[in-house]
């Protein structure tokens, strides 16, 4: 009598995305953790070489940086055995990468306009005491046009913004997605509802380019070059380099 063997079953395919609002807590639950960790580290590191304020509050938010997304590449790896950046969207080639690249600057003026519509208060900006030297300029250009975009459009738009599409419907999403975002935002800028408006629209357009692009990278691209223009201008502005 001859054995039937059974055809091997379907793999089975994963919804996605794959994570769950558990995982956000745990993310977000590392993150004061993490950041009194690197203010600890460059304390130490301070005391070996001498360094402006800027400049260790600058590789302090680099070693916050490593550690929370660290920790958000285990959480993939080890827990769902699925790959970091495809994962968050990072994918390539990058569909109309270069669309947003050059949005990225008509976006920071149109922005500008829009603040100016609202009356937006002018206030002492944080970031206005990174240029009291070369090397803190340079490292805070860094952050401004690579690292803060890549690490924000990876944290907002590849891993938040999934979920809360899924939970809300598209619109909604993105439009959550871009007002947690102006939020997170908001001290840096007193609090002021405008400030809040304007970061959260452009957060939301960001958000626009990541569902109509389908990547994580094209979002990245265009955050990037918008954060470029309004750092151009306010370096041409106060002719600082």
């Amino acid at each position: 009598m001859e054995l039937e063997v059974p055809p091997p079953a379907a793999p089975v395919e994963r919804s996605w995305p794959f994570w769950n609002y558990q995982d956000l807590f745990f993310f977000l639950s590392l993150c004061v953790p993490a950041l009194l960790m690197s203010v600890v580290v460059v304390r130490g590191l301070s005391l070996l070489v001498r360094t402006s304020r800027p400049f260790q509050g600058l590789l302090a938010q680099l070693i916050w940086y490593v550690l929370v997304f660290w920790a958000l590449y285990l959480l993939l790896r080890l827990r769902y055995g699925q790959p970091f950046w495809r994962s968050l969207g990072w994918k390539f080639p990058v569909r109309g990468a270069l669309p947003s690249m050059f949005a990225g600057p008509l976006l920071a003026i149109a922005i500008g306009y829009l603040g100016y519509l609202l009356r937006t208060p002018e206030i002492q900006l944080p970031f206005q005491q990174m240029f009291t030297d070369r090397p803190t300029i340079v490292l805070f250009a860094i952050f401004v046009v690579i690292l803060g975009p890549l690490c924000e459009e990876l944290a907002f738009r590849g891993f938040l913004m999934p979920l809360l599409t899924r939970s809300l419907g598209v619109a909604a999403g993105i439009l959550a997605t871009g007002l947690l975002f102006g939020l997170m935002h908001a001290p840096e800028y007193g609090w002021h509802w405008q400030h809040v408006v304007l970061i959260g629209t452009a957060g939301s357009v960001f958000g626009w380019v990541r569902y109509a692009t389908g990547s994580t990278a094209a979002a990245a691209f265009m955050h990037s070059t918008y954060n470029l223009m309004q750092f151009s201008a306010f370096v041409a502005q106060n002719r600082t380099i």
